[in-house]
């Protein structure tokens, strides 16, 4: 496995920190919420992509969708919305 290949989903993670930072630096009670909660998932998925030597951001974005299906029940209807609002920021910068 060549170097570039075992930081890709790291590279390609660190591009996206504009979205949350923004997020942090702007947003509403609600997004930062959000953000908040969604940062946990992708911080985890990101780490386990990166464990397993997974670094097609298409599987990382399946692996978090799969995350957040699971643990959707963890919230109530409104803040679900938010919670895809911030996933759908973040998948639009990806």
């Amino acid at each position: 496995m060549s170097n570039e290949s075992a930081v890709s989903i790291i590279a390609y993670a660190e591009q996206l920190e504009p979205v949350f930072d923004h997020a942090v630096e702007t947003g509403s009670d609600d997004e930062l919420f959000a953000s908040g909660y969604l940062r946990g998932h992708f911080d985890l998925i990101v780490a386990q992509c990166d464990l397993a030597g997974e670094h097609n951001p298409e599987q990382f974005w399946a692996q978090l969708d799969a995350a957040l299906e699971r643990s959707k029940e963890e919230l109530n209807p409104q803040d679900r919305a938010h919670v895809q609002n911030m996933l759908t920021r973040l998948k639009d910068a990806g």
